[in-house]
């Protein structure tokens, strides 16, 4: 199976989005498609032994559409710019043309006069909507510019009819002008709107410089980027940006990495730490070694995953799709019934055919196709700026259920930057000897307690033993071969495994200074016990008042023994506390409390969270975690902030709450414009005219655009 993000040109309402979705989604080979309509990407997956990327590029233009190629950063301002020389284009013809109509009864000639520049509005102006309303219709995919189609070219066949065989008789010539011109007006201001929506990923997109300085035979060179390659040394000046992912070798500085973190401090990098690329340099000279390139790059795999994102779909979305898929063919169906139905009543053939025209026009589901994934995109965008990185779209309505969160402790709610803290040694062997047998067996490992090893040995300039025969003990530790010895290190499980008991003494010693215990087994003899001191990270306490502010359920679980857990627990004012537990366990307790009635989230960043993850209803995860944790969590924290996890509620909340405004307002207008432009109420003086029903569309989008914007 293979992954491809296509950029799409031609979508203009949600009837689009849905007819290309389902297009695709029915030819041989393709395993699943979503289109997100907001960010005009088609995301697709599709077995590779039966078809290549060129095979759906062409699925794309058999629905009627444009493959712009795999996804990339659009260029707004090129676009407003021809957008806005249509928009004063479109102006003049627009009023010459209603100059010409205001003596057309005096003047017939100035009819044929009309109807050329029509036809130059019509080259210039709506030749893309009419393009894209005839293409559909051939598809049996009618969308928005169908309607508009429709309208107009109902509009312009009248009034040529009437200007060749009834030259005194009214025409509509800038009838259906008008129409076009205020279609293009709500889609420049629409696009704006679209475009600051993704103002967070757009930036993203943008962040990394297109150049970098290279370091070859002590020379300095620029380079682009596409001459870098992994390995290669890179200076990074006071003022410029790391265009790539690396490691520094030499120098130190201050990187501001708020773009990914939302943490607006800068962040001192010296030897041996990571820089981002994108990152500004504040205020010193670097070299960096390169890592990671590209589509490699850590903000690349962001975008990545918010384009993914964007193409799943709250289920709040999937029905309003469904509603929007039905909407263009009802709307034909209804336009057809009330032209019918004013000539069976005897009306003149011009008013039956402004009602035909008004109703299509009128009821274009354009609001509705905006209401959810406008909100969507401006919610997810809003959490990317707080460093929140929304995995899956449905997280947004999910979020609103959750009332219970589990924490894992080490890494979550501490700093993940263990250090050892006290050696009680039963060996022979020094302090500092046990500590390398030890970290032995911790390199092998990913768990945050292994950084405390060798964080040890780098203080001390030295390096951890070799380790033969290495073997990962779930839940209980890890075992391996050193210098010809077994050795074992791990938790209080271990020592039950190998039937052996430490001093109480010591361990109270230890867990009175709420430190984590590693036991250290050599030849199956208890050899020390290593205490490992994590710091609480800032403003935990508060994250928890806050979560049970909303009326949530708070739990830490943790594989340290209960006196450690209660005592950290205590501190920071968690009530429920799961001590000495194993990773299965973690998942049975995320079970345990979603078959008693709880939404849970799960918050972990290791390897053995990842179960939990998985089985939570939202799972989170910390980017300084492991890369299977990140992988299966629903969102990730691109900082260290656990703030941000009750920012996401408010946020999940807020764009909750837009996305039913939106729809009410979308289902109250059609429901209030339909009767209306069908004439209902005619018979007390409320009418609408076509160009006035296409000033209600856009006022409609309008509003639902506008309330948008108000989570910003």
């Amino acid at each position: 199976m293979k992954k491809a993000i296509l950029s799409i040109d031609g979508m203009t309402c949600s009837a689009c989005s849905n007819g290309l979705e389902k297009y695709v989604k029915k030819q041989s080979g393709v395993l699943n498609a979503y289109v997100n309509l907001v960010m005009a990407t088609l995301n697709v997956e599709y077995d590779e032994s039966e078809l290549t990327l060129a095979d759906i590029e062409k699925f794309v233009a058999g629905a009627g559409f444009k493959s712009l190629g795999e996804f990339k950063k659009i260029e707004p301002q090129k676009q407003q710019k021809s957008q806005k020389i249509k928009f004063i284009l479109g102006a003049i013809l627009l009023l010459l043309m209603m100059w010409l109509s205001t003596f057309a009864n005096i003047q017939p000639t100035h009819k044929v006069w009309a109807l050329s520049l029509l036809c130059i509005v019509f080259l210039f102006e709506g030749r893309g909507i009419l393009s894209s309303g005839v293409k559909n219709l051939i598809h049996l995919m009618p969308n928005m510019d169908s309607l508009i189609t429709l309208g107009v070219m109902t509009s312009f066949l009248y009034s040529l009819y009437i200007a060749v065989f009834a030259p005194t008789a009214p025409v509509y010539f800038e009838g259906a002008a008008m129409i076009i011109y205020f279609v293009l007006l709500g889609r420049m201001i629409e696009g704006g709107a679209r475009q600051k929506t993704l103002e967070a990923v757009q930036k993203l997109v943008t962040i990394t410089p297109d150049f970098a300085v290279l370091l070859k035979n002590g020379k300095e060179q620029k380079v682009t980027l596409d001459e870098v390659k992994k390995g290669d040394v890179l200076a990074v000046y006071a003022g410029d940006k790391a265009a790539v992912d690396g490691v520094i070798v030499e120098g130190s500085a201050h990187f501001d990495e708020s773009f990914i973190t939302g943490e607006s401090k800068p962040v001192k990098k010296q030897i041996g730490d990571a820089v981002l690329a994108g990152s500004f340099n504040y205020d010193g000279y670097v070299l960096c070694k390169a890592k990671n390139i590209g589509k490699q790059s850590s903000v690349s795999k962001i975008v990545q995953m918010v384009a993914e994102a964007a193409a799943s779909k709250p289920k709040i979305a999937r029905v309003a799709d469904e509603v929007a898929g039905l909407f263009v063919p009802i709307i034909i169906a209804l336009a057809l019934m009330t032209f019918i139905f004013y000539m069976w009543r005897g009306a003149d053939l011009s008013f039956a055919v402004v009602k035909f025209v008004t109703v299509l026009v009128a009821s274009c589901p354009c609001a509705l196709g905006l209401a959810v994934p406008l909100a969507v995109m401006m919610g997810e965008g809003l959490a990317l700026k707080e460093g929140i990185l929304i995995k899956k779209a449905d997280v947004v309505e999910r979020a609103k259920d959750i009332n219970a969160v589990l924490f894992d402790k080490t890494g979550t709610l501490t700093d993940g930057k263990p250090k050892i803290a006290k050696i009680f040694n039963y060996s022979d062997l020094s302090d500092e000897d046990l500590i390398k047998t030890g970290a032995a067996l911790e390199e092998k490992s990913a768990h945050p307690i292994a950084n405390a090893f060798k964080a040890y040995l780098f203080e001390r300039k030295t390096k951890a033993d070799r380790v033969e025969k290495f073997e990962n003990l779930a839940g209980f530790g890890l075992k391996g071969v050193v210098g010809g010895k077994e050795v074992a290190l791990g938790n209080a499980k271990l020592l039950k495994e190998y039937g052996l008991t430490a001093k109480s003494g010591d361990e109270k010693a230890l867990t009175n200074e709420q430190n984590s215990i590693v036991y250290v087994v050599i030849d199956s003899k208890l050899s020390g016990l290593i205490g490992i001191k994590d710091m609480i990270k800032k403003n935990v306490p508060e994250v928890i008042k806050a979560l049970e502010s909303k009326k949530i359920e708070v739990w830490m679980l943790t594989g340290d023994n209960e006196s450690t857990a209660q005592k950290v627990a205590s501190k920071i004012g968690i009530k429920n506390v799961m001590a000495n537990v194993l990773p299965n366990q973690k998942t049975q307790k995320v079970h345990e409390l979603k078959n008693a009635g709880f939404a849970v989230m799960m918050a972990g960043d290791g390897i053995n969270d990842s179960p939990a993850l998985t089985a939570s209803d939202i799972g989170l995860s910390i980017d300084t975690g492991t890369g299977i944790a990140v992988s299966s969590a629903d969102v990730v924290l691109k900082n260290d902030n656990l703030m941000s996890i009750v920012k996401l509620f408010d946020i999940s909340e807020k764009t909750l709450k837009i996305i039913k405004q939106n729809l009410f307002w979308a289902f109250f207008y059609n429901a209030l414009m339909l009767p209306v432009a069908m004439g209902f109420f005619a018979p007390f003086g409320i009418q609408l005219s076509p160009h006035m029903a296409s000033i209600a569309m856009i006022l409609s989008s309008m509003f639902v655009v506008g309330n948008t914007l108000r989570l910003r």
